[in-house]
């Protein structure tokens, strides 16, 4: 599975949720407005104030979704690359030597 696609659907799938909860949310105090436990004015506000909060979670989730997966990875034991690339080099160093050895062997 292609972890881009995997990656782009859970953000999806956040997204839906966060539309979801909203629409409840409008229901909700359209309700309560209806009933007369809320005035419109204040209706407004708490929906604002909910759909900024929504939408601020929203740009933290990748994020948090990111450092997640790094923390899962890591608990899997599987190296990150920085480390494959230090190992990369160490390996280079060491076929050098052997090199540089075998050949002052063979002088």
């Amino acid at each position: 599975m292609d972890s881009n696609n995997w990656m782009q659907q859970l953000l999806m799938l956040g997204i839906g949720t966060t539309s979801l909860v909203a629409e409840k949310m409008k229901q909700v105090s359209d309700q309560l407005v209806k009933d007369g436990k809320l005035d419109p004015e204040q209706a407004k506000a708490v929906m604002d104030d909910m759909v900024d909060q929504l939408k601020s979670e929203q740009g933290n989730w990748e994020v948090n979704m990111q450092r997640q997966m790094r923390n899962m990875m890591q608990d899997l034991g599987v190296a990150r690359q920085s480390e494959v690339d230090e190992l990369r080099g160490r390996i280079d160093r060491l076929e050098r030597q052997i090199r540089d050895l075998e050949n002052k062997l063979w002088r």
